[in-house]
């Protein structure tokens, strides 16, 4: 088989494990810089370019694509797709990811436990919105954002409408989230494949950050997920339609409350948990390119 990984890191971690797997099962690995590539379109013949050639004879894709370079990653995603390539993640699944608010719409709907959650973004009533979610300490989240960055602790009233009339100022649209006292600092990352939890780790703040992404110093330990948590990973995962994420939770008194759905997580978890989670991911490739490429059942 004929696998296109595309990355713009080609020595990262997760590319590299990718890769390995792949060609251990004799599959044949190509590395593509999505951000190098462009398309022509044209009455009936959709092409994707990179480094001068036509990218033709691919049986699947694997999209790893950064948050900074959603929108023109996803639409070459969108363009392999147009040209009938299944791909282990959808462009519009990938788009949905990113977008917090759209995320957190579709949680709640699917009945996902989520934290109480505002999204803001010209509003004077301020008091109204700390209100909404409990009132202070708050979390208050840029729209889009990943790896933790874009998140504040507003610890108290003051400080909230501080951090929120500056977003309003820039013309941040934003969210401002109840804060979970008892699960400060700590998280649960669910790694989700084709609707099966394959590794699940918690992770830490190893100082008094309340954030406890491993990217930002956290340190993560492999655990067994509660039946309700597995059951909330994969409610979680099938909402948001991304057949491969992370699914960061959060123990509360209330039960596990999902954060975030991470459509391009990391792989570190395999080595704190020594699960081969780039495996798991090279066997769903197989799959989809088996079985063609699926249809998005979530919507926008």
């Amino acid at each position: 088989m004929k696998i296109a990984i595309l990355s713009k890191g080609p020595k990262n971690y997760s590319t590299q494990r990718l890769k390995e797997e792949a060609l251990t099962r004799g599959h044949e690995v190509k590395i593509i810089n999505y951000a190098k590539c462009y398309v022509t379109l044209e009455q009936g013949k959709p092409h994707i370019h990179y480094r001068g050639k036509t990218l033709t004879d691919i049986d699947v894709v694997v999209p790893r694509i950064a948050s900074n370079l959603t929108k023109y990653g996803s639409a070459m995603v969108r363009q392999f797709e147009m040209q009938n390539i299944p791909t282990t993640t959808s462009s519009i699944a990938l788009v949905r990811s990113r977008d917090k608010l759209r995320s957190m719409q579709l949680l709640a709907k699917a009945g996902v436990g989520i934290p109480k959650t505002v999204f803001v973004r010209e509003t004077a009533d301020f008091d109204d919105v700390l209100e909404q979610v409990g009132g202070a300490p708050v979390i208050i989240k840029v729209a889009r954002g990943t790896h933790g960055n874009g998140v504040v602790l507003a610890e108290t009233r003051k400080a909230a409408l501080a951090v929120m009339q500056a977003f309003y100022v820039e013309g941040v649209n934003f969210l401002v989230q109840e804060f979970i006292e008892e699960s400060a600092g700590v998280d649960i990352r669910a790694f989700v494949v084709n609707g099966k939890v394959v590794a699940s780790m918690l992770r830490q703040s190893l100082d008094d950050d309340f954030r406890s992404n491993i990217h930002l110093g956290g340190e993560g330990m492999s655990i067994k997920l509660s039946p309700e948590e597995r059951k909330t990973a994969q409610k979680a995962a099938k909402a948001i339609g991304l057949p491969i994420c992370g699914v960061d939770l959060m123990r509360s008194k209330r039960g596990p409350l999902v954060l975030e759905v991470n459509s391009s997580p990391g792989f570190a978890i395999e080595n704190v948990t020594g699960r081969n989670v780039a495996s798991s991911i090279i066997d769903y490739a197989e799959q989809i390119a088996k079985s063609g490429r699926r249809k998005d059942k979530v919507g926008a």
